[in-house]
C-alpha cells in the first residue's frame, strides 16, 4: 500500500483527539477490559441488560461490531491519511465519531433506553459513517489502490445492521454473526500478511540476519482466495463436509505462509513475536473451525481460537506497535505489555481446552480482561498526551 505523509497544521485541540488511534485504540482497551467481565456476569444471572439482544447475541455483537469495529477505525484513521496525503479527521468531528462508537454501546446495553430500531439506527451508523468517510477520503485523494478496503469495511457495516434485523425480526442472528466474523477474519489475514512480514524484513535486516521473509506472490494471493472461499462456505453452509476441507486447507496454507515470513527468530523482539503468534493462532483455528464442520470438535472451539487468539492478539499487538510508533516510544514491548499478550493468548488458551464450566469461562475471562487492563495502564497515558520527542530513531521491534 503506498504511503503519502500527509500535510502537518497546527493541531491546538486536546491531544486525544490529534489522531484517529488514540480515541479508538483507548476505547478498544477500555472496553476489551470491561465488557468480558461484564458478559460473565450477565451469563451467570447477576445483570440484566435491558437491550435488543439476548445474553449470548449481545456478547458477539460487542466483540465482533464493538471492541472490533473501535480497532478497525483507529487503524484507518491512521492509515488512510498516510495512503492519500490528506488531513486525517481530528478534534471535533473525531470526538463526535467516538461518541458515536460509545452511544451505540450504551444503545445495545439497553441504557439509552431505545426501542430496537432506533438502537440499530444509533450503533449502525457508527460503521457506515467510518465506510463513508474513508471512501470519500480515498476518491478525494485519488488513491484508487486502496479504495478496495472500502469493500469489507462496508459489508462488515451490513452485517451489523443485518445482526439487528435478525434479532428484532425472530430470524436468527446466525448468518450475521458469522458474516461478520469471517470479514474480521479476512481483513487481518489481508492486513497482517502485509504487515506481519514487513516488519519480519525491517527487524531481521538491523539484525544482519541473511534470509528475509518471502515477498508476496503468488503463493500468498493463492492462500488469501482459497480462505476467502472457506470463509463463505463457511458462512453459508458452516456444517458441511466442503466447508471442513476448505477450512482445513486454508489453515494449511496461511502456516505454510507464516513459516515463509521466517519469524522464528523474533523470540527475541516480543514486539514482533506477538504479531506471528496471532497469525498462528488464527490458521490453526481455521483448522479447529473446519474439524467442528465435521463435527468432530464443538463450534465454539474453532471461534474461540480464532476470535480471542487470532483477532485479540492480533488486534492488541498492532495496537500496541502502532501506539508506540505514532506517539514517539521505541518499539520495544516491555515487561508490562509482553505480559498483556501473554494473558490474551492465555485466555484464548483456556476457553478452547478448559470445556465451559463457569470457572473455565471466569478464568478465561479474568486472562483477557486483565491483559487489556494493563493494554490501558502502559498504553493509555501515550494515547491521551502530546507526543513526545524519541531519544533516538526507532529500531527493530522488540
Amino acid at each position: 500500500m503506498s504511503h503519502v505523509a500527509p500535510p502537518r497544521l497546527t493541531y491546538s485541540g486536546p491531544a486525544l483527539f490529534s489522531m484517529g488511534f488514540r480515541p479508538f485504540f483507548l476505547l478498544a482497551g477500555l472496553f476489551g477490559a470491561l465488557a468480558v467481565p461484564l458478559w460473565i456476569a450477565v451469563f451467570a444471572g447477576h445483570v440484566t441488560l435491558a437491550g435488543p439482544f439476548d445474553p449470548v447475541d449481545w456478547h458477539v455483537h460487542e466483540m465482533l461490531f464493538g471492541y472490533a469495529g473501535a480497532v478497525l477505525a483507529g487503524f484507518l484513521f491512521t492509515a488512510v491519511p498516510n495512503w492519500t496525503g490528506r488531513m486525517p479527521a481530528r478534534g471535533a468531528p473525531l470526538a463526535a465519531l467516538a461518541a458515536l462508537w460509545l452511544a451505540g454501546r450504551l444503545a445495545v446495553a439497553g441504557l439509552l433506553g431505545l426501542g430496537p430500531v432506533a438502537a440499530m439506527a444509533v450503533d449502525g451508523g457508527f460503521l457506515l459513517a467510518i465506510a463513508a468517510m474513508i471512501a470519500v477520503e480515498i476518491v478525494a485523494g485519488r488513491n484508487w489502490r486502496n479504495l478496495k478496503v472500502v469493500v469489507p469495511v462496508t459489508l462488515l457495516a451490513l452485517s451489523n445492521l443485518a445482526f439487528h434485523l435478525g434479532a428484532m425480526t425472530g430470524l436468527g442472528t446466525g448468518a450475521p454473526r458469522q458474516a461478520g466474523f469471517a470479514l474480521l477474519l479476512f481483513l487481518v489475514m489481508l492486513i497482517g500478511g502485509r504487515i506481519v512480514p514487513s516488519f519480519t524484513r525491517n527487524w531481521r535486516a538491523a539484525q544482519r540476519l541473511e534470509r528475509m521473509p518471502v515477498p508476496f506472490n503468488r503463493f500468498d494471493a493463492a492462500s488469501l482466495a482459497v480462505a476467502g472461499l472457506a470463509l463463505v462456505l463457511w458462512v453459508v453452509l458452516p456444517r458441511t463436509s466442503a466447508t471442513g476441507v476448505a477450512m482445513i486447507a486454508a489453515g494449511a496454507l496461511h502456516l505454510v505462509r507464516m513459516a515463509r515470513w521466517r519469524g522464528l527468530a523474533a523470540w527475541r523482539a516480543p514486539l514482533l513475536l506477538m504479531l506471528h503468534v496471532a497469525y498462528g493462532a488464527l490458521a490453526l483455528g481455521l483448522g479447529l473451525a473446519g474439524l467442528a464442520a465435521f463435527g468432530a470438535l464443538a463450534p465454539a472451539t474453532g471461534y474461540h481460537l480464532l476470535g480471542i487468539g487470532g483477532i485479540g492478539g492480533m488486534t492488541i499487538a498492532v495496537m500496541m506497535r502502532a501506539a508506540m510508533g505514532h506517539t514517539g516510544r521505541t518499539l520495544q514491548a516491555g515487561r508490562l505489555l509482553t505480559i498483556a499478550f501473554l494473558l490474551v493468548m492465555a485466555a484464548a488458551l483456556v476457553r478452547v481446552t478448559a470445556g465451559h464450566s463457569m470457572t473455565a469461562l471466569g478464568l478465561a475471562a479474568t486472562l483477557w480482561a486483565a491483559g487489556f487492563a494493563l493494554f490501558c495502564l502502559r498504553v493509555g497515558p501515550w494515547l491521551a498526551r502530546p507526543n513526545r520527542q524519541r531519544r533516538r530513531p526507532s529500531g527493530p521491534a522488540r
